[in-house]
């Protein structure tokens, strides 16, 4: 069964039941994907493997994203991060 995602730009790719962000970040560019650390699902910030519901609004959120940056805390040049209060960290998929 088909799922539509519907992506910020408004255009909408369908895939396999069982796609996570991060496999559609890669279907765009695989640039894409190196960069991506967590998606907006449905408004909600989820982990970027974690599994698509279903038809879903789907952004994916990166190091340059004020709303990752919202929603999980603030950057330092590090390039580490400190998690907003309550915030869910994402997990790191395996390679």
């Amino acid at each position: 069964m088909k799922i539509d995602v519907k992506l910020p730009d408004g255009s909408v790719r369908s895939y396999e039941q069982g796609v996570t962000a991060m496999d559609v970040a890669r279907d765009i560019s695989e640039g894409l994907a190196r960069n991506v650390l967590a998606a907006k699902v449905n408004g909600q910030v989820w982990d970027a493997g974690r599994v698509l519901p279903g038809d879903c609004d789907l952004q994916l959120l990166t190091w340059n994203d004020g709303d990752f940056v919202e929603g999980y805390g603030q950057t330092v040049k590090s390039g580490h991060y400190l998690p907003a209060r309550g915030a869910k960290l994402p997990v790191a998929q395996a390679v």
